[in-house]
């Protein structure tokens, strides 16, 4: 008999009645000693059905599982992989069954049912605060809108190295190759359904919840975006749905890094990933270190320490890079009602930028530079702290503060002068949240009310020499830029999460009040603005099954009138915000075997300002619009047969269609940069030890300027930039925890060596830029 299996009623009656006694733990066995439950192991299970789970799992652990063959009957389990209790790896295996584990004495279980209960009201018993938080499975299932969370397990399978990498792989998301004045790996680059990407302006992006930029409403682009993927445990992209609670610049979206979790007992977890491109001009190995040294004591205190460090070159000459990213995290619960937290970090990093090509140039050699004066450094030090009060179920109270001080400078070749733009930022913030449910009627209510108050100051400089010189300019140096901002913001939103019956409906709004100057020290001139944006907001889902919704939402969100473009808008007599209305309708589908969602949008986005940073000017796009279709699918091929265990497939898919609809002759052009098509699809293989991937995308082609210019200009920036396809494919090999864990992988991107570009179209270092060719990298992480 083995230690899990289907039983027969006979026989379960004969095995629940000497439960009392020593219970069955091993094949042959009777009787056994006492084993204990509350251990952690290491279990390794596939997806597949449940019985078989079961039976796995009972093996693995010498303890006997009972069950009725009608209790498992159709009923999948999703993979384990990693260090479980117990009662731990029987919830995991559980989820979604409708089941659950109950102990009967002395190491023995049977399954019971769960109480049938309709799931949206379930959902409302406790509430739900911050709607990021940690990203969990439920809260995504559960998000009104598009949404998607690409966990660290799945970036490290993808092999990426970057966060761009990370965000290129989600739908509706284009994040291109690094290029123009963001050609470095200490900048971002990205754009959500045909938003012009240059450095991330039109998204709201986070780091556990506390704004990125280094100056949020004044200079949202993220030209130093101190955010190393090494130090995060998830990437949060929510498309649609969440413009209520997050802001500013939330056209494109809210993006929230989740940085790795203080673990719950000490441990040190060590993991490389080096990457060589042979075909290129690379000369040596461009790798980065991650490094997590933490634990939680008895009484609640917890921390951790967290690096990432980057060096080396990419496939470009003059592409050398340091990154370092220090991050120190503590935690202190002394009950269940108190939590405090904080955060600091110290990014620092350079980096060489390789610039663009002329044609000419891009066919003699496309992996060359012809800029050896460009570079950008810069650094960040942030702090913070929070503290969570939840008296009850039904109550939580968030306050955070948070300060940043940022610096960031380069040297660039603008032509006839060199120069150097130090430019440094102060940000600090003050954020309360508090959420009431409450039962009215037939009705459960989860009020949400928040405020967050920002201030800013910025001082911008330019010093410069002329190029003929050779000589590089220092703040010795003539300068032609010394200017002054500063902002203070106020924004307010309430919202009523409503469930009631399959239907949750959230009304909300949010208020944003804005006072921000900018002063020219050279002219001794000030241009300064006060306006405000009201978002009024609705969501709602209809749960059809607890696997199965539909969700729809409509929302207000706004770009705010940055710096650079204040004298513009002064000087026109109308201060206002960019604004945008988006519409959204979708459906999702998880049951833990098959992961389903298709979604439709449509955003009419409006008073857009646009820089080119050549002439240093300012223009207005004015009006676009951006309406598509969003769809992934992953699937479990072990549901089709059993001899198809450990495979599973996976796609999405983006059409996207972003036009440009303000008056005159570029009316009706497609958005620079923005592809129709947009796409992923592969595949994943686990055997034992072995998990084997096939993974590739695609984009179809873009425009790089508003006119759609098709043929290629002389110095690369303007022609229509050709749509390509690249695969990748990746190895690795699990020790297990006899070798603490050591992982080993191997793998290729760019299988096929694809030769595609991107290009920069404004950008004093415009032109063309190469696409990573055929890269070699290797990975490898351990833990103690």
């Amino acid at each position: 008999m083995s230690p899990s299996r289907a039983l027969s009623p006979l026989s379960r009656a004969l095995l629940l009645a000497c439960l009392g006694g020593p219970v069955l733990v091993s094949a042959g066995s009777a009787c056994a000693a006492e084993i204990r439950t509350d251990a952690r192991q290491y279990y390794r299970l596939p997806a597949e059905p449940l019985e078989q789970a079961l039976n796995h799992l009972g093996r693995q652990a010498g303890v006997l599982i009972a069950f009725s063959p009608e209790q498992t009957a159709a009923r999948r389990s999703q993979a384990l992989d990693g260090e479980y209790t117990l009662e731990e790896a029987l919830a995991a295996l559980l989820v979604g069954s409708g089941l659950e584990a109950r102990a009967r004495g002395d190491g023995a279980y049977t399954l019971e049912a769960l109480p049938v209960e309709d799931p949206a009201n379930l959902q409302a018993l406790t509430v739900v605060g911050d709607w990021l938080a940690d990203a969990s499975a439920a809260d995504v299932f559960e998000h009104p809108g598009a949404r998607d969370v690409v966990r660290r397990e799945q970036f490290q399978a993808q092999g990426a190295a970057s966060t761009r990498e990370v965000l290129e792989r989600i739908p509706g998301v284009s994040a291109p190759l690094n290029n123009g004045t963001g050609s470095h790996d200490l900048a971002l680059n990205f754009g959500i359904r045909g938003l012009n990407p240059r450095l991330a302006s039109r998204s709201t992006v986070l780091m556990d919840g506390i704004p990125v930029p280094f100056a949020p409403y004044g200079q949202p682009q993220l030209s130093l975006a101190p955010v190393s993927i090494g130090n995060m445990d998830a990437v949060d992209v929510v498309r649609g749905g969440g413009a209520v609670r997050y802001g500013p610049q939330n056209v494109g979206g809210i993006v929230n890094f989740v940085t790795r979790a203080i673990p719950e007992d000490f441990a040190t977890k060590l993991d490389v990933h080096s990457e060589l491109s042979p075909s290129s001009s690379q000369d040596g190995l461009k790798t980065t270190h991650n490094v997590l040294i933490g634990g939680t004591g008895a009484n609640g205190l917890g921390g951790a320490l967290l690096y990432s460090g980057t060096r080396g070159g990419d496939w470009r000459e003059h592409s050398d890079t340091r990154i370092d990213d220090l991050i120190l995290k503590g935690r202190f619960q002394p009950s269940d009602e108190h939590t405090f937290s904080a955060m600091t970090q110290y990014y620092d990093g350079e980096a060489d930028m390789p610039g663009g090509l002329g044609t000419a140039a891009y066919r003699d050699d496309p992996y060359q530079s012809t800029r050896p004066y460009d570079k950008f450094w810069g650094r960040r030090t942030l702090a913070s702290a929070s503290y969570e009060y939840t008296p009850n179920a039904s109550q939580k109270l968030n306050v955070t503060g948070f300060f940043t001080k940022t610096l960031r400078s380069g040297y660039l070749d603008q032509g006839r002068n060199l120069t150097l733009s130090p430019r440094e930022y102060w940000v600090r913030g003050l954020e309360t949240r508090f959420s009431q449910g409450f039962e009215l009627g037939e009705s459960r209510h989860e009020v949400g009310i928040g405020h967050r108050y920002v201030n800013e100051a910025s001082h911008e400089l330019r010093y410069w020499t002329r190029a003929d010189s050779g000589q590089l300019p220092s703040t010795g140096s003539r300068n032609d830029r010394d200017t002054r901002g500063s902002t203070e913001a106020n924004a307010f939103y309430i919202d009523d999460r409503i469930d009631i019956g399959n239907w949750t409906i959230t009304p909300g709004i949010r208020y944003e009040k804005i006072d921000s100057e900018q002063k020219n020290l050279l002219k001794n001139s000030k241009d300064s603005g006060r306006y405000n944006a009201s978002l009024p907001a609705l969501n709602v889902i209809y749960h059809l099954t607890p696997s199965w919704n539909l969700y729809a939402n409509t929302e207000g969100s706004f770009g705010t009138v940055q710096y650079s473009q204040m004298g513009k808008a002064v000087r026109s007599g109308d201060i206002e915000p960019e604004k945008a209305r988006t519409w959204e309708l979708g459906s999702r589908y998880d049951d833990g075997i098959l992961r389903a969602e298709l979604g439709a949008f449509l955003i009419n986005f409006d008073n857009q300002y646009e820089s080119n940073q050549q002439t240093d000017s300012v223009t207005a796009r004015g009006k676009t619009r951006h309406k598509g279709i969003e769809a992934a699918i992953a699937y479990d091929l072990a549901d089709l047969d059993p001899l198809l265990s450990g495979f599973d497939v996976y796609a999405s898919y983006a059409y996207v269609d972003a036009s440009i609809r303000e008056d005159g002759p570029n009316k009706g052009n497609q958005v620079p940069f923005s592809s129709k098509h947009k796409g992923t699809l592969g595949a994943n293989y686990r055997t034992g030890a072995w998990s084997y991937n096939l993974d590739g995308s695609f984009q179809t082609s873009q425009y790089a300027d508003n006119a759609n210019t098709e043929s290629e200009s002389a110095d690369g920036s303007t022609g229509r930039i050709a749509g390509w396809m690249v695969w990748s494919a990746r190895g690795t090999y699990d020790f297990g925890p006899q070798l603490n864990d050591l992982k080993l992988g191997l793998g290729v991107k760019n299988l096929f060596d694809r030769r595609y570009y991107t290009r920069s179209f404004d950008d004093n270092n415009k032109g063309l830029y190469v696409g990573q060719p055929r890269t070699l990298y290797v990975q490898a992480s351990v833990g103690f």
